[in-house]
């Protein structure tokens, strides 16, 4: 069995500090998405809403990526001295 890219799970992913974006709308709603997970975005009809749907669209996303072999963009983490 070969594996052309290194074996990480959805939990890894799912820990990785991912920015999110958070931006209202006008129709009252807020619109959230990760630029780094092309894609990945969802509204809610406040800030905590957005934010509990952006991270169902997260997992689904990574999900749908690691089951297609999808390349998934990581954060850098800035190192700290």
């Amino acid at each position: 069995m070969m594996h052309s890219m290194p074996n990480k799970t959805l939990d890894y992913y799912l820990s990785l500090p991912y920015t999110i974006q958070l931006t209202p709308d006008v129709d009252g709603y807020w619109f959230a998405e990760i630029p780094l997970l092309d894609g990945c975005m969802t509204n809610g009809e406040s800030q905590a809403d957005a934010l509990v749907m952006i991270e169902d669209a997260k997992r689904a996303w990574l999900t749908t990526a690691l089951e297609m072999g999808i390349p998934i963009p990581e954060p850098e983490i800035e190192k700290q001295n």
